[in-house]
């Protein structure tokens, strides 16, 4: 009960009426208490739960207790008998950073659970943001496949565009949506360590690196009746170590992958007959809904052998192998290839423009002798019909254009080969191929240093041409050639005639270990 002294005016709709009275007024002051309040009452905080009239007129409050020596008690209070219930207002609230030791946990747990909400839209929401500068053309493959039911496609762009690059952005982008769990990597053996690396440096996806060696270990840990493929979730294994092992097909077929990536997929392609490789390259495409080919070369000039390739990532892209057209698996989306023409508006500056200078070599004298012989060489035994022998003489004419080594190499071992069928064999066509290669093995162990053209000429475009010179530690050249001989030739004679110091010159070929070839590049 409260005493008042009223003196003034009320207005009460239209009319006015002015009072003047002294004395006391008794009104019963009640507050209105709702669920979901904070209220202190007897020095402890509380959350009300419900709030009911009592038969003294006031309020029975049921509260759940929020400080320390109440909390998750609950706790009943009639108004009429509290002498102070203070109502905290939301607005006087005073914000202060968390320094308990469960508030770091906390907010981790919440950033987690925020992260795995998967996106289900066609919008690049990961990919995009790995340690590199994407360009435009480099999300089309990610932006093709989220449009199809089961993401499949050949990126079949030109060398230098980054095909790797592309296919982390893809992984990557699944593997935010919960589509990447179980992944397996597929290339051959010079490129293990250099993908191995992309994917993680870049897209922190690592891939676990197996060989022959390294399955086996697997196997011994596990046991007999599992499947070793199971061990890792992601691997990258070279594609030549499955297809030796005929074991390994067992367990493929009971493995499955949330994603499979073929790089230079056109060596998994059928060529006139079904090889070992395109044979496990076909299983794999049935064992994973996302499938990713990488190639340069996709297309070798014959039909069926791109059609394989396509029949892989969906099984009614062409309905005729040998007779189809662009039109019939254009729309869908199973392809992407761009040259650097197509795209050069987004890579200003990305590529050096390519000067092309042709040197011409004037034959020597001795050059001349072996090609003559091997113009006129008749070798009786190609006449068979072999289709394997047929093209041997080609392949003399090629090695002989790379140099004399290469081509006296290639010629002795064809004689050791004809040595062994005549021991096993009177044919006299044997014994006079025999005698045609030894004639032309003996020019060839004519041409020296001296005489092989194509290597004086070298000197001469590096010396004055190049000016190259050994002491510029900074001015590097990478010397291409087609044959390992041509190789060791340039990389014994190179630093004598240049009097290199050794280490100066380094040799990279495929039959070297990817570990190697990594180095040599990386330190270059």
């Amino acid at each position: 009960m409260t005493a008042y002294e009223v003196t003034g005016c009320q207005a009460h709709k239209k009319r006015k009426r002015c009072f003047s009275f002294k004395g006391t007024l008794m009104i019963n002051q009640q507050v209105n208490y709702a669920p979901g309040m904070r209220i202190v009452i007897r020095d402890a905080e509380w959350v009300i739960q419900k709030v009911d009239s009592s038969s003294d007129g006031g309020l029975l409050i049921t509260c759940e207790g929020i400080s320390e020596l109440v909390r998750g008690r609950e706790g009943r209070f009639l108004t009429s008998l509290e002498n102070k219930i203070e109502i905290l207002d939301p607005k006087n609230t005073l914000l202060v950073e968390d320094d308990s030791s469960g508030y770091s946990a906390s907010k981790l747990y919440i950033e987690s659970m925020l992260r795995q909400r998967v996106p289900t839209d066609e919008k690049v929401h990961l990919g995009h943001k790995a340690a590199m500068d994407p360009l435009p053309f480099q999300l089309d493959p990610i932006k093709m496949v989220l449009k199809q039911p089961r993401q499949r496609i050949l990126i079949a762009d030109a060398v230098g565009l980054g095909k790797t690059l592309e296919a982390g952005i893809l992984v990557s982008e699944l593997i935010r949506r919960g589509k990447g769990k179980r992944i397996l990597v597929l290339a051959v053996k010079s490129m293990l360590t250099q993908f191995q690396k992309e994917f993680w440096s870049r897209f922190s996806i690592p891939l676990t690196r197996l060989d022959s060696t390294g399955i086996q270990q697997v196997r011994n840990r596990i046991p007999t009746n599992h499947n070793p493929f199971y061990y890792y979730d992601k691997a990258i294994i070279s594609i030549d170590t499955l297809k030796q092992d005929v074991e390994y097909r067992h367990y493929l077929e009971s493995a499955y992958w949330d994603i499979i990536v073929i790089d230079e997929a056109h060596n998994v392609a059928e060529r006139g007959s079904h090889s070992q490789r395109s044979k496990l390259a076909k299983l794999l495409a049935r064992r994973s809904d996302t499938l990713v080919m990488l190639s340069a070369t996709p297309h070798d000039g014959k039909a069926e052998s791109f059609a394989s390739l396509m029949n892989m990532l969906d099984a009614t892209a062409i309905a005729n192998p040998s007779d189809y057209s662009y039109d019939d698996f254009k729309d869908k989306n199973l392809v992407v290839r761009r040259f650097k023409k197509d795209v050069k508006d987004q890579m200003v500056g990305e590529f050096p423009e390519r000067h092309i200078d042709r040197v011409y070599a004037k034959a020597s004298a001795q050059e001349e002798e072996v090609y003559r012989r091997l113009v006129e060489m008749s070798l009786r035994s190609l006449e068979s019909g072999n289709k394997g022998t047929k093209l041997f003489k080609v392949t003399l004419e090629k090695a002989l254009f790379s140099s004399p080594m290469a081509c006296l190499s290639t010629v002795e071992n064809r004689i050791k080969k004809l040595e062994q069928k005549l021991k096993n064999t009177s044919d006299v066509d044997y014994q006079e191929d025999i005698n045609e290669l030894e004639h032309l093995a003996s020019a060839l162990r004519n041409v020296d240093k001296a005489s092989f053209s194509k290597y004086q000429q070298l000197l001469t475009t590096m010396q004055k041409d190049l000016q190259w010179k050994k002491s510029q530690t900074d001015d590097r050249l990478v010397i291409f050639t087609e044959s390992i001989k041509t190789l060791e030739f340039l990389y014994q004679n190179l630093q004598q005639d240049f009097g290199l110091a050794v280490g100066a010159i380094a040799q990279l070929h495929g039959g070297m270990s990817d570990t190697d070839i990594m180095s040599v590049v990386e330190a270059y």
